[in-house]
């Protein structure tokens, strides 16, 4: 009977250091999965830099065989504003449709001009959009794995008792509205 009271300290004691563990193992995975998800945010938007410093490259070649096509210039105009100024992936995803549907407008004016079409700046160009494009969407699948992984890890039980506590909150995602719209990098076949 004297080695009860120590039986019951001892329990309590290996209770808390496994509660303890858990919980430093639990936050140290949440910051983890925090930094990757922040990582990988700034890959997408890298990407989009990117393609927005190659907008008015494309639209000037554009423009020197389809002067008139003003509108197309000023919706793919719009498009790289709203892009550099999204600050959240929701943000982001408004602007990314709207990109999508602008680019669209530009290739399709340049299929009318054949002597656009045989343009090496052209094509060249419109090969680093295309690969800027791919990129865009390896970056997004990246980030929205992540995403995925830490808001599945705040949400299981019990973390969803203590995470939110410890300044964890869920992410978003990375979506487009229009999801055909990037179903593959725009293509123009000559």
């Amino acid at each position: 009977m004297e080695f009860l009271p120590w039986i019951i300290i001892g329990v309590i004691v290996l209770l808390v250091i496994i509660a303890g563990i858990y919980l430093w193992s639990t936050y140290n995975g949440l910051v983890t999965l925090g930094v990757r998800v922040d990582e990988a945010w700034s890959d997408i938007t890298v990407q989009l830099k990117r393609r927005a410093d190659l907008i008015p490259n494309l639209i000037e070649t554009v423009k020197g065989y389809a002067t008139h096509e003003k509108g197309v210039f000023e919706a793919v105009t719009q498009a790289r504003a709203e892009t550099l100024q999204a600050k959240s992936p929701g943000e982001a995803s408004v602007a990314e449709s709207h990109m999508q549907s602008a680019l669209k407008g530009v290739f399709a004016v340049a299929e009318a001009y054949p002597q656009l079409q045989a343009s090496q700046n052209f094509l060249q160009l419109q090969g680093e959009l295309v690969d800027t494009e791919d990129k865009i969407q390896a970056s997004r699948r990246f980030y929205n794995g992540g995403v995925r992984e830490l808001n599945t890890k705040i949400k299981i039980f019990p973390n969803t008792l203590f995470v939110r506590g410890l300044g964890f909150t869920e992410r978003e995602f990375f979506e487009v509205a229009d999801a055909a719209s990037i179903a593959e990098p725009p293509r123009v076949q000559f």
